[in-house]
């Protein structure tokens, strides 16, 4: 199950690279490191930051979240070569991508569970 989920993210991370623009991919190897390396930051480093930014979190009924999700695209795009990201719209719109994407395929990996 994880690495399935390791490869539906690199699949996202190249999904967002074709619909984002600002954000460049250079290839399959890229996206998987990058997937890998999102994964732990979201692991390790976000939930810290949800955690400090929870007032604010809380003011903007959860939008800044959104913000917090762009930031740690940021973060994996300044850590992977291979990746490039053209400011921080991009991070924030691929966050959202990736987060669409992310909903669809757990929809579909749970109706897939069910039958």
């Amino acid at each position: 199950m994880l690495i399935l989920r390791w490869i539906v993210g690199a699949v996202l991370i190249l999904i967002a690279a074709s619909v984002v623009p600002g954000f460049e991919v250079t290839g399959l190897y890229a996206a998987l490191i990058a997937a890998l390396v999102l994964g732990l930051i979201n692991a390790i480093i976000r939930p810290l930051v949800v955690i400090l930014t929870l007032p604010v979190n809380i003011m903007t009924l959860g939008l800044f979240t959104l913000v917090i999700n762009g930031v740690m695209v940021w973060l994996m795009a300044t850590m992977v070569k291979g990746i490039e990201l053209g400011g921080f719209l991009p991070a924030v719109l691929v966050a959202l991508v990736l987060w669409i994407g992310n909903v669809i395929m757990g929809k579909l990996i749970k109706e897939a569970k069910e039958t």
